[in-house]
């Protein structure tokens, strides 16, 4: 009998999520902000330390906040990652700001902090750390850079909840911090995502900008006797069927990912050893935690990773490379100013994903390991 194919991603329900979509369906409120918004809000601020937390559609629409109330407008420049996925660069490009990309790290695909200060100009108006792989960019770095040129900082934390540096959630350092509940994360609602607000100046605007541009927030607080048209915004809620969800998932969040680390791990025990070969395998600083997002190794040329992808394939393994550096894409390659971003190029070339969720099991990875070795001539 043949086996079953091993996806890279599997979608996961944890226990309640169906059980809450039908009470959120039975209370009558099923559009944005209701009982279950509140919950997953508060289970957020109160397990992560966040200050104060929106939840939106996606993470695309927390960084399209995010830009929004960061004031970004035309001719503004924002510093990130090149090696990152196009709604980080969207949200700005949106407000009308000139992107100054950075390279990566070449023991992270993270950016690499030590170059940003040199592309800061007194147009420079907010840096984006993007925690690749749920792995944080070195925020003192960052943090010293803000303070000195009076930059905020947005973190890019798609992938980051439950990670930490020096003890302090990612997300929760600079101003703000968006995060995805898409379907590929460690916590999901299919798509969904959060805004995270640290800096308590930008409070009130970010609940108009959340409803639509209107001060409705302030009506259902009593803050205000009616509601109107104050300010710029969108729909940026989620619905309460996708907030159901999302919330059966943060009840389950400890065996979630702790079912992700022992995943992670024993891929780690595995397939160390490849580093022998050249090949680069995930780093964790000292100052940074594994939330287990992501298990990657960054072969040694593109031919390598394509033909390891169609080895893979052959063992019923689905493994997947990822982004395509932005600062070279269709779009943008006639605005970069002709830095070379070398190891962003690398990434790009060689980095590979293995599958990683909750519903792979002991046999199912045993098979990926030993599919990755034998690749290598490497006995399991």
């Amino acid at each position: 009998m043949a086996e079953l194919p091993i996806p890279f991603n599997l979608p996961h329900v944890s226990g309640n999520e169906l059980k809450y979509i039908e009470e959120a369906i039975a209370s009558k409120k099923i559009s944005g902000n209701g009982a279950f918004t509140q919950k997953c809000q508060g289970v957020l601020s109160d397990s992560f330390g966040f200050r104060k937390v929106l939840l939106t559609s996606s993470c695309t629409d927390a960084l399209e906040m995010a830009a929004i109330l960061a004031d970004i407008k035309p001719g503004d420049e924002v510093i990130m990652p090149s090696y990152t996925f196009v709604s980080t660069a969207n949200a700005f490009i949106l407000r009308g700001a000139k992107i100054r990309f950075v390279d990566s790290r070449s023991d992270h695909p993270g950016m690499d902090e030590e170059l940003v200060e040199a592309l800061v100009t007194d147009r420079t108006k907010a840096i984006v750390p993007v925690h690749y792989a749920g792995v944080a960019s070195d925020m003192d770095a960052l943090l010293s850079v803000s303070e000195k040129h009076g930059i905020r900082i947005i973190e890019d934390a798609a992938q980051a909840l439950d990670s930490y540096y020096k003890g302090r959630s990612l997300g929760s350092i600079g101003d703000m911090g968006a995060f995805s509940f898409h379907e590929t994360k460690n916590i999901i609602s299919g798509e969904g995502g959060c805004l995270v607000v640290s800096d308590s100046k930008l409070d009130d605007r970010s609940e108009i900008i959340w409803e639509k541009g209107t001060n409705r927030s302030a009506f259902w607080k009593g803050e205000v006797d009616k509601y109107g048209w104050v300010d710029i915004g969108s729909s940026f809620l989620p619905s309460e069927l996708t907030a159901a969800f999302l919330y059966g998932q943060l009840e389950n969040i400890a065996s979630i990912q702790k079912k992700r680390l022992e995943i992670w791990n024993r891929y780690d025990e595995r397939l160390r050893d490849l580093q022998d070969l050249g090949i680069q395998m995930p780093a964790i600083p000292e100052y940074a935690t594994n939330n287990a997002h992501m298990y990657y190794m960054v072969v040694r040329t593109e031919q390598e990773r394509n033909d390891l992808i169609d080895h893979l394939k052959r063992f019923g393994v689905n493994a997947v490379f990822h982004y395509l550096g932005l600062y070279k894409s269709e779009y943008f390659k006639d605005q970069h100013d002709g830095r070379a971003l070398t190891e962003c190029d690398r990434y790009t070339r060689g980095l590979l994903r293995l599958p990683l969720h909750v519903g792979l099991s002991d046999s199912d990875l045993d098979r990926v390991c030993r599919a990755v070795r034998s690749f290598y001539n490497l006995s399991f």
